[in-house]
C-alpha cells in the first residue's frame, strides 16, 4: 500500500461547523464562523475554541470572556459560511444573513435563535498557540429549539441535520452506524 508523507498540517477532519456569537456591552452582537471548536472536559463541562488574533472577535473574546456556539444546520450552511468570509467590524453580520439574536441565561452574549443548540459559555483560560489562541471555557448553559423534543421529553438532536466541515467543505451527517458500545453489546 503506497502513502505520501506531508509537512505536519491540520488534517483531522470532521469537525463541527459552528458560529460563535459575541457581544460586548452597548455594541451589536457579532458572529464569527469556528471550525477549530470541540469538547475538552465532561465535568466540569468545558469546551474550546481557537480563533486568530487578526479576526475582529478575538478582542471582543478576550474582553468580554464569554461567547454562544451555536450548532449549524443544513438551513444554516449560508449563513454560517458568509459570516466567516466577512468581518462584523464592517458589517452587522445577524442583520445580513437575517439571523435572530436570542438573549442567553447566564452570560450576556446572545445566542442564533435559528440554531437548535445554543452552548453559553464563560472563558476560564486563553492560550496562545501561533496562528490561533484558544480560548478554554466553561459551560454555563445550554438552550435547545423545543420544536425537536419528542413526544417523550426526549431531545432529537440527530433530527436537526448539522453540519460538518472536512479540508474546506460542508458536509450534513451521513447515515446512523451504531450505538456508542454496539461493538461489545451481547447479541
Amino acid at each position: 500500500m503506497a502513502r505520501q508523507n506531508w509537512k505536519p498540517g491540520n488534517m483531522l477532519y470532521p469537525l463541527p461547523a459552528v458560529m460563535v456569537s459575541t457581544q460586548r456591552p452597548n455594541e451589536k452582537p457579532n458572529i464569527i464562523t469556528v471550525a477549530w471548536a470541540g469538547t475538552i472536559c465532561s465535568d466540569p463541562a468545558m469546551v474550546s475554541i481557537s480563533v486568530r488574533k487578526e479576526r475582529y472577535s478575538h478582542a471582543i473574546l478576550t474582553e468580554t470572556r464569554e461567547f454562544v456556539i451555536n450548532l449549524v444546520t443544513k438551513d444554516l450552511t449560508f449563513a454560517t459560511d458568509y459570516c466567516g468570509v466577512r468581518s462584523g467590524k464592517d458589517i452587522d453580520k445577524f442583520k445580513e444573513c437575517k439571523l435572530t439574536p436570542c438573549p442567553s441565561s447566564r452570560i450576556s452574549a446572545p445566542g442564533i435563535a435559528e440554531s437548535p443548540v445554543c452552548i453559553e459559555c464563560k472563558v476560564k483560560d486563553i492560550l496562545e498557540l501561533g496562528s490561533h489562541d484558544m480560548f478554554i471555557a466553561e459551560v454555563v448553559n445550554i438552550s435547545v429549539d423545543e420544536k425537536y423534543m419528542d413526544q417523550k421529553g426526549k431531545f432529537d438532536l440527530n433530527s436537526t441535520d448539522l453540519v460538518t466541515y472536512s479540508h474546506g467543505e460542508y458536509f450534513t451527517l451521513g447515515e446512523y452506524i451504531g450505538k456508542f458500545g454496539y461493538s461489545v453489546k451481547k447479541k
